[in-house]
């Protein structure tokens, strides 16, 4: 089978969909499938690669920065997308397309469908969902909205990553059957093994957008200034400056190292010199980061919200407290903080779980099994 993955974002650029689209790629590789992807071209990456056994097809689309995109990004892949796609669909032949997200990604792949009856599987990640993130995209869906409707019920499948993204996107479409698959992890590449336990060392790791919920996580450890911690988080984006600041007017500003954007490699460093994973989101589809943290034997404090409470088992994996709830975080925070032994054992919890549960071998599969059915 003939397989052409489209997403705006791909390894290294972007964050949780674009690994999750290298993965699956790779997977699909595996398995005995041919595959081309289309993604973005960003500044010093080859328009061309082969790599994993695959091609990856860089175009232009006026990407500025390597963690995220803005409308105007988004609507250049839709016109540099469509006209690329036209000649490597010549060239290449798919039997299917996997678009990662409904908007870019799908509009692509619904022109393929009509001019060559290719017939394509949408994966929903989060923002191409209404009702997601309102504070961030309520405008943007309103304007995408009736195109989402039109995608949704040409595709021969929509699948969301979570149960709770799922909901969201029923809400939204009545009419779309949305199974669920979830998002996996590559146990190999994180190291989960003996690590400095006694003096707490958090991690955070995403986009530093309002999203995220940063700020409730500062507010929140700056009630605990009396225990020994520090926090490092990892990533950039719009809110660095403002959440700088915050740590200072807190005074926790010398407990709080911001290490920006950072490669696989340091991260999964990162990971392994951490003994705790702070993730106080606001909304989430299935969260690679924490998967990553828990692949790599790391505790959990998250929020209650879609995506990561399917992930973090409460009281065995991390904790789990009530979203835009400072004082449930703080208490939680609290609760491992002073107790390294906990810490360890839901660590080792942690690592467990996603090795059973999460491998990107089995997602890759199942996507592969619904590919194969729509042929």
């Amino acid at each position: 089978m003939r397989i052409l993955v489209i997403n705006s974002e791909y390894p290294p650029i972007g964050g949780g969909a674009g690994n999750a689209s290298a993965n699956i790629a790779r997977w699909f590789v595996a398995f005995g499938h041919e595959v081309a992807v289309l993604t973005a071209h960003f500044e010093g990456l080859p328009r061309v690669e082969s790599r994993d056994g695959l091609t990856v097809h860089r175009i232009p689309a006026l990407r500025r920065k390597q963690d995220r995109s803005g409308a105007l990004e988004q609507l250049a892949f839709i016109l540099s997308g469509t006209f690329y796609a036209l000649g490597l669909t010549r060239r290449f032949k798919p039997d299917v397309t996997l678009a990662f997200f409904g908007m870019p990604s799908g509009a692509i792949a619904w022109l393929l469908k009509k001019l060559y009856r290719i017939p394509y599987v949408v994966s929903l990640r989060g923002g191409d969902v209404p009702g997601f993130r309102p504070y961030d995209f309520k405008v943007f869906h309103k304007l995408i909205g009736p195109f989402l409707h039109v995608i949704w019920h040409a595709a021969a499948r929509v699948i969301a990553n979570s149960h709770g993204l799922g909901s969201l996107a029923r809400a939204f479409d009545a009419g779309v059957d949305i199974p669920i698959i979830p998002n996996g992890v590559d146990g190999s590449r994180f190291d989960a093994g003996q690590r400095d336990w006694a003096s707490p060392r958090l991690l955070s790791a995403g986009r530093i957008v309002y999203q995220k919920g940063l700020d409730l996580g500062m507010r929140a450890l700056a009630q605990l200034q009396e225990l020994d911690w520090h926090w490092y988080i990892a990533g950039d984006g719009p809110q660095m400056a403002a959440l700088k600041s915050l740590a200072h007017e807190l005074g926790i500003g010398e407990r709080v190292t911001f290490l920006g954007w950072q490669s696989q490699e340091e991260l999964a460093d990162g990971y392994h010199q951490a003994n705790l994973f702070l993730f106080p989101s606001r909304h989430e589809g299935m969260p690679n980061a924490v998967l990553e943290a828990m692949a790599s034997g790391l505790p959990v404090v998250a929020t209650r919200i879609a995506g990561s409470e399917e992930l973090v088992v409460d009281g065995e994996t991390g904790m789990l407290v009530s979203p835009e709830d400072v004082d449930s975080l703080r208490d939680g925070l609290r609760a491992l903080l002073i107790d390294a032994d906990k810490r360890e054992r839901m660590g080792h919890a942690s690592r467990l779980r996603v090795e059973r549960e999460y491998s990107w071998e089995s997602v890759a599969r199942q996507y592969s099994e619904y590919l194969e059915k729509i042929m």
